[in-house]
């Protein structure tokens, strides 16, 4: 049962199962890549993108209709995770789908959707990127949206405002979006489906569609910049906006990576198959048939549904089961090495990305997050990389490992932490725009992200003394929060941070005795429910409590453990009866279910289900705490 303490034959039963399983999803060419999920958002999308262009495959959207009524909640609208409160704009999307899709507005799922709608306001209190969408299909005015002109792509890069200086994920989102807003098209909509019921003021009469944010003085100059702008924008030569909307082009086609996308993810590619689409494009068009094919790689069609993943994750899954097959099976596994050729393969030495603009004397070394990506390499995934080619202990790996060390200190951010994708990338102000109503504009440094940067180099050899690693240990802990635990900006959340930050503490050397080590544990130990597991919930982004939720989880509880073991814990009975927990709810193929969203793509705004999680990092802490508890070291050796 769980919470009990765990066998010594059962704990090796319980690893070889979930080992086994785990080598049974790798891919005849060595990697690994699971599912990743999102919210009814990126479906709903993808069904609206179809009828924006008229490619409408009835049998494609019958099945993803099934997932979007599936995934409706008792509310009556869509959370954007499992478990989570309404979303206005999650549900007003989902329903505008499956209205075109064909569903009748009488049925019973669809009244109540409309009544949850309307009850939060109606679609004009929707979000910024919500109102886009609505206005591309004539449903609301383009003054629902905050001006953006295109001519923002000529201004200087000493401007307050510059692409360079917004996150990656912001910059290839809007450089194709501000072409269609300049161009304003509309959908061509063949079944003419409109959505005037989810309106509680008709459109038409709308007159503050511009709210804000007003999290700052900033909000409301940035509102009467936006005024200007919509006065003014009318009379800007077109001249200008002819070369605005070639330099836009220019910008995509540099950028636009095959079959994998304009930034690899699904809003940048979306917005690019339209943008083509608006410029008249023809569909068999080089560029225009390679954008449509890298959204269709997205979709995820089973028997009876389907939906369109947010982008794929194939190295970060091949990283993260790398280590947990190290740790079950040793670094000399035939599977691990074959993992290991496929990453090395793709390491970006041969393009200088974006991220040069503010580090141009880093040399490229990186890995991206996707298949391929390789103006926007992830500090995160090069730090996870390098640390598994590392314990390998394999020389053919020493060059691909130098050159992630570099590039990874030429990344860090004046303030000693590290950001995902870009250096210093926190001019703060950015997120008051009124088209930052998500915000999360920006890619500033986080603890998560830094922790696993400070875990890569001192496993690689980098001591603490050394200033690169001096200025993020100091960084690290003035971040930690006065229960003990870290932010986890890219994983579901203050358990994410701390175990993330535990591992990188005990890499670099910190005892386990030291105050943010015994802190950090001491919110570990005060969050472990009764059951031995560990659950946190997606609104402590919000105002949910910290480290808590109403049922345990594989991954989260895993992090826990791991990040106790980090800490010097290895013996304490909280670790054992977390490992319990794993094995009593392991299933017979030694896999585990995991229902609940426990990543994040951005806080308070989308949330992500990584389907790998569940079998990674359970297999990671059970396979450590054998091997530690079974050892005469008690220690974890290994930064990750």
């Amino acid at each position: 049962m769980p919470g009990e303490t765990l066998s010594a034959p059962t704990l090796d039963d319980s690893v070889a199962r979930a080992h086994a399983a785990l080598l049974r999803r790798q891919r005849p060419d060595g990697h690994f890549v699971f599912e990743l999920e999102a919210d009814a958002t990126i479906p709903a999308e993808y069904v609206l993108l179809e009828h924006f262009l008229d490619r409408i495959e009835p049998e494609l959207e019958r099945r993803i209709g099934v997932y979007l009524r599936a995934t409706q909640a008792d509310h009556g609208g869509w959370p954007l995770f499992q478990d989570g409160a309404f979303n206005l704009s999650a549900s007003v999307k989902a329903y505008f789908a499956l209205k075109i899709i064909g569903d009748d507005p009488a049925a019973p799922h669809m009244q109540r959707a409309r009544a949850a709608i309307l009850a939060a306001g109606g679609a004009e209190r929707s979000n910024v990127f919500t109102r886009a969408q609505l206005a591309l299909f004539g449903e609301v005015p383009w003054r629902a949206v905050p001006v953006m002109p295109v001519e923002l792509v000529l201004l200087p890069r000493w401007f307050p405002f510059h692409l360079d200086k917004v996150s990656y994920w912001s910059r290839t989102v809007i450089v194709p979006l501000t072409v269609l807003m300049a161009l304003r098209p509309q959908a061509r909509n063949p079944r003419g489906v409109h959505v005037p019921e989810l309106f509680v003021t008709p459109p038409a009469r709308v007159r503050d569609w511009i709210r804000g944010p007003y999290r700052s003085s900033w909000g409301r100059i940035f509102k009467q910049l936006d005024r200007v702008l919509r006065v003014a924008q009318p009379a800007f030569p077109g001249v200008v906006r002819r070369r605005a909307i070639e330099r836009a082009v220019a910008f995509v086609r540099t950028r636009l990576n095959g079959e994998d996308g304009l930034g690899a993810i699904y809003p940048a590619m979306a917005n690019t198959v339209m943008m083509y689409d608006t410029l008249g494009y023809a569909p068999d068009h080089p560029d225009a048939a390679i954008a449509w094919a890298s959204v269709r790689k997205l979709l995820v069609v089973e028997e009876d549904r389907a939906y369109c993943q947010p982008c794929l994750s194939p190295v970060w899954d091949t990283g993260l089961a790398g280590h947990a097959i190290a740790e079950a099976g040793g670094a000399a596994s035939a599977a691990l090495a074959h993992a290991s050729d496929w990453l090395r393969a793709r390491q970006v030495t041969d393009v200088v990305g974006d991220w040069a603009a503010a580090r141009p004397q880093a040399p490229p070394g990186g890995w991206a997050f996707q298949y391929a990506n390789p103006h926007y390499p992830d500090v995160d995934d090069t730090a996870v990389v390098g640390m598994l080619l590392h314990r390998q202990g394999d020389p053919a790996h020493a060059e691909a490992i130098a050159k992630a060390r570099d590039w990874i200190v030429g990344m860090q951010c004046r303030g000693g932490g590290w950001g995902a994708f870009d250096a210093d990338n926190d001019r703060m102000y950015l997120n008051h725009i009124p088209f930052a109503d998500h915000g999360a504009l920006l890619d500033p440094p986080t603890a998560d992200v830094t922790a696993r940067c400070v875990s890569f180099l001192a496993q690689t050899g980098v001591g603490a003394d050394e200033p690169v690693m001096a200025r993020a240990l100091a960084w690290l802990r003035s971040e930690q929060e006065s229960d003990g635990s870290w932010f986890g900006r890219w994983g579901t959340n203050y358990i994410y941070g701390t175990w993330s930050v535990l591992c990188a503490l005990n890499a670099a050397g910190v005892p386990a005795d030291d105050p943010a080590m015994r802190k950090a544990v001491g919110f570990l130990l005060a969050t472990q429910r009764e059951d031995g597991g560990w659950g946190e919930d997606n609104e402590s982004y919000a105002d949910g409590p910290r480290g808590r939720y109403h049922r345990s989880n594989p991954s989260q509880t895993a992090w826990a453990v791991l990040g106790l073991m980090a800490a010097g814990e290895t013996e304490h009975p909280a670790v054992a009866r977390g490992i319990a927990w794993l094995a009593a709810c392991q299933k017979p193929d030694g896999e585990w279910d995991e229902p609940a969203y426990t990543a994040v793509g951005f806080p308070r705004v989308f949330y992500l289900r990584y389907h790998g999680y569940r079998l990674f990092f359970p297999l990671l802490a059970l396979a450590r705490y054998r091997n530690l508890t079974r050892g005469n070291e008690r220690m974890v050796s290994w930064g990750f």
